[in-house]
C-alpha cells in the first residue's frame, strides 16, 4: 500500500482496482466486529435504503465508497451492480 491519503471514489470505479490477499485488520476480535458491523448495514441498506461509508485498501491506498451494502459473504461485501469488495480489505464501516 503506498498512499496513505484516502482517496474518495464511486462504487463504479471498484471494478478496475486491484486488491493483494492480506488480511488488513490483525485481531479475531477487529475481524468479528467488522463483520457484525457490515451485516447491520446490510440489513440497514436492504431495508430503509442507507448508505454507508466504507474504507477500504487496494494496492494503491486507501479508498472510501460512500454505497449501500447488498451483501455479504464469508469473503466479499456487495455492492449494487454485483460490485465486489474482499472483506479482508476492507478496514472500517461507518
Amino acid at each position: 500500500m503506498r498512499n496513505l491519503a484516502i482517496q474518495t471514489i464511486e462504487k463504479e470505479e471498484i471494478k478496475y482496482l486491484k486488491f493483494p490477499k492480506e488480511e488488513l485488520l490483525a485481531s479475531k476480535t477487529e475481524k468479528a466486529e467488522r463483520c457484525l458491523t457490515l451485516t447491520r448495514a446490510m440489513v440497514l441498506g436492504n431495508i430503509e435504503h442507507e448508505k454507508v461509508r466504507i474504507l477500504f485498501a487496494d494496492n494503491e491506498g486507501l479508498k472510501r465508497v460512500n454505497t449501500t451494502i447488498w451483501g455479504v459473504t464469508e469473503k466479499y461485501v456487495i455492492l449494487k451492480t454485483s460490485t465486489i469488495i474482499p472483506l479482508e480489505r476492507i478496514l472500517s464501516v461507518a
